[in-house]
């Protein structure tokens, strides 16, 4: 089986995304299938017409010119136009068995419509509604104009693909309940590679490096977006050091909002409890993750947290680490409250601080924990046995197509 993956950005981007695509073209290879990839013109501009990276080879789409692609809603008519020629292109080359498209809509549209002239099934995966993370990131208003055109563009999509799949329990039902048949929408969930994340001891150089103490030391690893509500960390710290004076947070990564968090830091007068280490290497990670006592994530109540699972928890807990996380819809995918974890009221600082103590100060119940997540990972989280479920999938795709 070949198959001809469309993406929005590949590696050698660093992303929850490229990690997961990366993941499943690995666990596909294994499988003995042939697969071929292709990126959009929103991947950064690169080396041509192909670039290798990480060992696998991506074929580019060029951005479109003029400057009507400027403009908004017509650049990404635009942009979809110039995928769709692109896919064409590379499917002529390649002849694939299928097409599978991964979100956003932008890359289902110009699939559906590349399959639809060539013959070939498409298989729709939404990893995330980009409608609700624009939001977020300011550049839409919740039912707005521009909200709502991508939320019809997805719902396009997923109307016309032979098979859809998603990465949690809270997409599927928002998919259902856009009229599209449950028996063609599957859960096909985040997964870690348990080779990179294994359950690591504390570096010691690091943590004097760093200026960290005896601690505890609260961390989050990933990227500082306002729904992942990291300002709710920094309040808590402040509470939690009432009682654990030499309690720290550690925050590796970067993002839109690390200028407020540094902000609100030096104004709750924690400079030097909370520490900024800047963007990391992926190789290095482990060593982060080493001088955390309690990974926190502290997600706010948002549509897309309600709606999607991350993937930095289940890497947490595959390195056999303490987690505590709000009790959004996505978080309670993942976590079971008492068992692999503990979860506290979204949005709440007071009620984070007052889980994290107790999680703290129990520290007889720390290897039960350790070893509950890890085996939750090991035993249902695992990218082989995630991506042995693309089977049916496609099955039923070219079934369909027959």
């Amino acid at each position: 089986m070949r198959i001809l993956h469309v993406l929005d950005h590949s590696l050698p981007v660093h992303s929850g995304y490229t990690f997961r695509t990366r993941a499943i073209l690995g666990e596909q290879h294994r499988l003995g299938w042939e697969t071929v990839h292709l990126t959009s013109p929103k991947h950064p501009e690169g080396v041509g017409l192909a670039e290798e990276a990480a060992g696998w080879v991506f074929h580019r789409t060029p951005a479109p010119t003029g400057w009507l692609a400027g403009l908004p809603m017509v650049g990404e008519l635009a942009l979809m136009a110039a995928l769709e020629r692109r896919i064409i292109e590379i499917a002529e080359e390649t002849r694939p068995d299928l097409l599978h498209a991964h979100s956003p809509a932008l890359c289902g549209r110009a699939a559906v419509r590349a399959g639809r002239r060539l013959g070939i099934p498409v298989v729709y995966e939404v990893r995330a509604f980009w409608e609700d993370a624009a939001v977020d990131h300011g550049t839409a208003v919740e039912g707005g104009l521009r909200y709502r055109a991508s939320r019809a563009l997805e719902t396009w999509v997923l109307r016309r693909a032979a098979a859809v799949t998603c990465i949690c329990e809270g997409l599927r039902r928002e998919i259902v309940s856009r009229g599209v048949p449950a028996q063609r929408v599957t859960v096909i969930p985040n997964g870690v590679d348990l080779e990179s994340f294994r359950p690591v001891v504390r570096d010691e150089s690091l943590a004097r490096a760093l200026g960290l103490g005896e601690g505890p030391v609260l961390g989050f690893l990933g990227s500082f977006y306002g729904y992942e509500g990291l300002d709710l960390a920094v309040d808590a710290l402040a509470i939690l050091r009432d009682r654990l004076p030499g309690a720290q947070l550690l925050l590796v990564g970067g993002g839109v909002q690390e200028q407020n968090l540094r902000a609100q830091a030096t104004a709750r007068g924690l400079n030097g409890a909370v520490v900024f280490t800047g963007r990391v290497p992926h190789q290095e990670i482990d060593r982060y993750y080493g001088v955390v006592d309690l990974l926190v994530y502290p997600r706010k109540p948002k549509r897309i947290t309600e709606l999607v699972t991350p993937l930095k928890p289940l890497e947490a807990m595959a390195m056999e680490r303490l987690v505590v996380a709000s009790d959004v819809g996505g978080h309670r995918e993942l976590i079971r409250d008492g068992d692999t974890g503990r979860l506290f009221r979204a949005g709440d600082a007071r009620d984070l601080a007052a889980v994290a103590l107790d999680l703290l100060q129990d520290r007889e119940a720390w290897p039960r924990y350790h070893a509950a997540g890890h085996r939750f990972v090991v035993e249902e989280r695992s990218w082989a046995a995630i991506v042995a479920r693309y089977r049916t999938v496609y099955d039923d795709a070219l079934g369909a197509a027959a």
